[in-house]
């Protein structure tokens, strides 16, 4: 009886949490087994189960175009679209000491996300921004966009996203001053549901320094510049 009714209230907290897009950690929930079977064997296995899928809609498996598409997909979920599951693709935060003593904030806009909503597994499509105040270290300019893309490539909900994207960035240069801020659609809203196609979600993170009024002030001021060279 505990066990139906505890499966009951499973079910129902689910779909609360699905409709609503709440997000339960601030870290990806990953079981602890998450990595004991090789890529291989989980595309082997993803393809199976898309293979189901499809064929339980009513898809033709055997049409032409058909034939791939489990196999396809399976790849692209691990290689691709959530590969930032894996800590063995966490790229590399190497930094360099800043010898030449630049003591304002850095500011890398427009970083592109693609990722994807872990509640409906339907695409998150929108622009980071990311800045932090050196402390005596720098960080490669292509690594803040590789530490987004590495964190977007997961089932994600945004304001996790942002954190973790922070996070990163305090640890790989030592010093709290780090802020982002994504502004992104959400095709879960857009594509259904409401299908409130114009609509985004914007969240943010401030640490350090950014939590005061002034710099946090500044900080938003340099995303409203213009930055179209075209």
């Amino acid at each position: 009886m505990f066990e139906v009714n505890n499966n009951k209230m499973n079910d129902e907290r689910s779909k609360e949490i699905g409709e609503n897009h709440v997000g339960t950690s601030a870290t990806t929930p990953l079981r602890a087994d998450a990595f004991d079977i090789s890529d291989e064997e989980k595309i082997e296995r993803i393809q199976k189960s898309v293979k189901d899928i499809l064929t339980t809609l009513g898809m033709d498996l055997t049409d032409d175009s058909l034939q791939g598409t489990p196999k396809r997909v399976a790849k692209s979920f691990v290689n691709e679209i959530f590969m930032g599951l894996d800590p063995k693709n966490m790229p590399k935060a190497s930094t360099f000491d800043n010898n030449y003593n630049y003591g304002e904030m850095l500011v890398e806009k427009n970083i592109v996300v693609y990722s994807t909503c872990e509640h409906h597994l339907l695409p998150i499509i929108g622009r980071a921004h990311v800045a932090y105040i050196s402390d005596g270290k720098v960080i490669g300019l292509s690594k803040m966009n590789r530490i987004v893309e590495y964190f977007s490539k997961r089932p994600q909900v945004q304001e996790r996203l942002t954190m973790q994207v922070v996070q990163a960035m305090q640890e790989a240069l030592g010093v709290e001053d780090v802020a982002c801020v994504i502004d992104a659609k959400h095709l879960c809203v857009n594509s259904r549901g409401i299908k409130d196609i114009e609509s985004s979600t914007v969240t943010a993170e401030f640490g350090g320094k950014f939590k005061e009024r002034e710099t946090k002030r500044e900080f938003l001021d340099y995303l409203k510049m213009n930055t179209d060279f075209d």
